[in-house]
Formats: structure tokens, C-alpha cells, sequence
């Protein structure tokens, strides 16, 4: 009786320790230098909330800073990991990190949002990083 009891024990205890040890969400920085516009801006984050229902949740916020070309992105680790980040952000066209864009998605983008080797990027005299007045 007594060996039953201790194992009963030492089985909650075990659940107990993995319930508590659930992994928390993760932010992770991701260098985006051809999203600098307000158009490049919307078509990633359009193609991320496509992406968002295929994950399950696994991605929770996105923070586009278009001045300094990075991306925020908080996500839990148990659902989806950075390279899966990265590998969607290329697929929509952008370069993430050491990742470049799927060609065929690179070819579609506006010229602001290209590389700026390609001709693409800010134009002089135009701020794209602003919100368009209409």
C-alpha cells in the first residue's frame, strides 16, 4: 500500500513539474532591410496573418520598425522557431536575416520594397516610412 501511494505521488509530482515548466513566449529581432516603406509594411504583415491561421497561434505580435529595418516578433517556441519566421518573411519577398526572398515572391514586389542593388528602396526626397494621407 505504501509502495502504491508513493508512486501515486511521485507521478502528480512529475505532472505538476511539467505543467510548470510550459514554455513562455519568445521575442526574437529579425533584420528586415528591404521592409522601409509603408507598403512593404502592409504586404508583410498581410501575408503574416495568412500565415498566423497555419501556425496554430504560434505567432503572437509582429513590431515592424521601417527605420531601422528590423522586425519583432514574439512567438512561442513550442509552435513554430525562428527559421520557420524567417522562412515565411522570405517567402513573402523579404530578406530575414541570413535568409534571402523566394524569387518568385521578390519578383512581385513594388520597386520601393526591393533591394536597394535592385534599384529599389526609399526614393530621395520621398518618405515612404510615414503612414500615406488619403
Amino acid at each position: 500500500m505504501k509502495r502504491s501511494l508513493m508512486i501515486a505521488v511521485a507521478v502528480i509530482c512529475f505532472a505538476a513539474a511539467s505543467i510548470g515548466q510550459s514554455r513562455k513566449p519568445e521575442w526574437v529581432t529579425i533584420k528586415t532591410p528591404n521592409v522601409r516603406c509603408w507598403e512593404c509594411k502592409v504586404r508583410l504583415e498581410s501575408y503574416m496573418k495568412r500565415e498566423l491561421s497555419q501556425t496554430e497561434g504560434g505567432i503572437m505580435k509582429m513590431q515592424i520598425n521601417l527605420l531601422s529595418g528590423t522586425t519583432k516578433v514574439q512567438f512561442w517556441p513550442d509552435r513554430v522557431n525562428t527559421n520557420y519566421i524567417k522562412t515565411a518573411f522570405a517567402n513573402a519577398g523579404f530578406d530575414a536575416d541570413e535568409i534571402t526572398a523566394e524569387e518568385d515572391s521578390y519578383k512581385k514586389l513594388p520597386p520601393s520594397c526591393k533591394r536597394a542593388e535592385d534599384g529599389g528602396g526609399p526614393q530621395k526626397g520621398k518618405p515612404c516610412h510615414m503612414q500615406p494621407v488619403n
